[in-house]
C-alpha cells in the first residue's frame, strides 16, 4: 500500500475534503492524516471517507490537533515528561487520536514517544557535520559527551514512556489499531535506536510495531550514530510502515526521493508488500516535484 501524508497540503486547506481530493489527484487512494490536522478539517475528512473517495491508511499523533493549536505539534505533550500533568495530557490526546483513527478506519497510529531532558546536541553536531568537521576531534569529543550524558539520564524517561505505552495498548487493541513507534532524527529523542529491540521484548504485543522514517535514519547515519540499512534490517520483523522522504546532507529532510542522498535501492530487500509506504514530503514541494519523487521511489522499489 502506498499512501501520502497530508503534511504536504493541510496548511493550504480549510476544507478536509478538498485536502484529500488534492492527494487523490496525485494518484493515491490512501492518505495519512498528519500531526498538522486541525479540528476544522475533520468534517470534510469524514465526508470524504464516508463517500468512499479515499481511504485513511494511518494517523500521526496528535490528530486532530488539540483545540487552540494550529500548527503541527507532535511533541506538544510527551509520555516521557517528568511532570505528571504533561504525561496525562499526552495520554488524553493520544486517546482522542485513537478514537478518530477508529472512526476513519485507519490501521496504524504513528507516535513520537518522548525524549531525554537534556541540552540539544543534535543541532550542534549537524552544524559541525555540515562544515565538514565530522572527523574532527571537536566532533568526536562532543559525540562522546552526548552519549555519556544521554545514557546516564535516559532510564527514567524511557521507563515513563514504556508505562504510557502499556496503558495505551489495550485501548489500541479494542479499536483494532496498531501503535507505530517511529524512529526519530533528534539524538535526544526516544527510543534510542539501540533500544528498539528491548522495547519490543518488554512489550511483545503485536499491536506495538515499528515505523521506519527513511529521512530520520539517514540523518542519524550522516551523524555517525546509525547504519541505515542495517537498522531497518534488524527491525523488519516488527515493521508496519514507512515515512518516505529524502535527505540533503547533513540534515535537510522531507525532500522528494531522488533529490537527496538516500540509497533507496539498498533498502529494497527490506521492503515487503505488507508495510504501509507513506510519502511524507515538504509543503514547499510543488505537485510536479512531488509526483517526480514518487515516480523515482517506485522505480527503485517495484
Amino acid at each position: 500500500m502506498y499512501s501520502f501524508s497530508t503534511c504536504w497540503n493541510s496548511h493550504r486547506h480549510t476544507d478536509g475534503r478538498a485536502m484529500l481530493r488534492e492527494i487523490r489527484e496525485l494518484g493515491f487512494d490512501h492518505a495519512e492524516l498528519s500531526h498538522g490536522t486541525r479540528v476544522g478539517l475533520v468534517p470534510g475528512i469524514l465526508a470524504a471517507v464516508e463517500a468512499g473517495e479515499i481511504r485513511i491508511s494511518s494517523l500521526h499523533n496528535f490528530c486532530p490537533l488539540p483545540l487552540g493549536v494550529n500548527r503541527a505539534a507532535p511533541n506538544l505533550y510527551q509520555f516521557s515528561d517528568e511532570r505528571p500533568r504533561e504525561r496525562e495530557l499526552a495520554i488524553k490526546h493520544t486517546l482522542k487520536t485513537l478514537d478518530f483513527a477508529a472512526r476513519v478506519r485507519a490501521l496504524v497510529v504513528v507516535l513520537h514517544v518522548g525524549s531525554v531532558d537534556m541540552k540539544n546536541y543534535t543541532d550542534k553536531l549537524l552544524d559541525l557535520a555540515g562544515r565538514g568537521e565530522r572527523e574532527s576531534a571537536k566532533y568526536q569529543k562532543l559525540s562522546a559527551e552526548f552519549i555519556r550524558q544521554r545514557d546516564a539520564k535516559k532510564g527514567e524517561f524511557f521507563r515513563r514512556t514504556v508505562d504510557a505505552l502499556k496503558q495505551l495498548l489495550p485501548e489500541a487493541e479494542t479499536r483494532g489499531l496498531r501503535l507505530g513507534i517511529e524512529n526519530r532524527q533528534a539524538l535526544e529523542e526516544l527510543p534510542v535506536d539501540a533500544d528498539f529491540e528491548f522495547l519490543f521484548r518488554e512489550i511483545p504485543s503485536p499491536h506495538l510495531v515499528y515505523w521506519h522514517d527513511t529521512g530520520h535514519a539517514q540523518i542519524k547515519e550522516n551523524l555517525g550514530f546509525l547504519k541505515h540499512a542495517a537498522h531497518l534490517e534488524s527491525l523488519r520483523g516488527r515493521l508496519a510502515g514507512f515515512h518516505i522522504h529524502d535527505v540533503q546532507f547533513p540534515g535537510h529532510d522531507h525532500c522528494a526521493p531522488g533529490t537527496g542522498m538516500i540509497d533507496f535501492a539498498a533498502l529494497k530487500p527490506m521492503v515487503k508488500p505488507e508495510p504501509i509506504k507513506v510519502f511524507e514530503l515538504s509543503p514547499s514541494l510543488s505537485a510536479e516535484e512531488a509526483a517526480k519523487g514518487i515516480a523515482n521511489l517506485k522505480q527503485r522499489w517495484e
